[in-house]
């Protein structure tokens, strides 16, 4: 149970599905459609779709790498969070977001597993919110070369120990995209 007050309700987090960040992504294409299945889901269940887009010296805002995937289309009612830093709270609105539509628990997918999804899912836990990791529902690129583990490797790992993460008052939890519920 979160231990945000009067914040009983459930949103769908989507971090980062854009075309530069999972060009290459490990099985980027059945990732997407787990993540695209989630937000079918989300929506006939009136359940928000907040959606987190990067940008940085490396992927330029407004460039055709910095755009979402086509298969995720956005629909302009849905939040959409500009950021520049791994942690999807950090210096964005996201917290504004979710208080506004009395959020205390996130369903979180997309991408990187070892940036931006770890970063934002510690994130969100030690600001108090319940969080669900997808787990077939996140990806990363192989970033071997420079010493990391192959990316079925991280993604596994980061599946792992957030099933086993706990702080008082809040839960963290492990589902693949079939299993998830957005029930309040």
């Amino acid at each position: 149970m979160t231990t945000l007050q009067e914040r009983p309700h459930t949103a769908l987090l989507v971090i980062d599905v854009q075309r530069g960040v999972v060009a290459s992504a490990h099985e980027r294409d059945a990732v997407v459609a787990n993540i695209a299945a989630l937000v079918d889901k989300a929506r006939a269940q009136d359940v928000p779709v907040v959606w987190v887009q990067h940008s940085d010296e490396g992927l330029a805002k407004g460039s055709e790498g910095w755009e979402y995937v086509p298969e995720l289309p956005r629909r302009e009612s849905e939040p959409l969070v500009h950021k520049n830093y791994g942690d999807s709270f950090e210096g964005t609105d996201l917290e504004e977001v979710l208080a506004a539509a009395g959020v205390g628990r996130l369903v979180v997918a997309g991408a990187e597993t070892d940036a931006c999804i770890r970063s934002t899912i510690h994130g969100a836990f030690v600001r108090g919110y319940d969080v669900t990791l997808v787990a077939d529902a996140h990806t990363t690129n192989d970033n071997s070369k420079w010493g990391a583990p192959p990316p079925e490797q991280v993604i596994a790992h980061t599946n792992l120990y957030w099933q086993y993460h706990s702080a008082p008052g809040r839960t963290a939890a492990v589902t693949e995209a079939k299993g998830v519920t957005f029930a309040d």
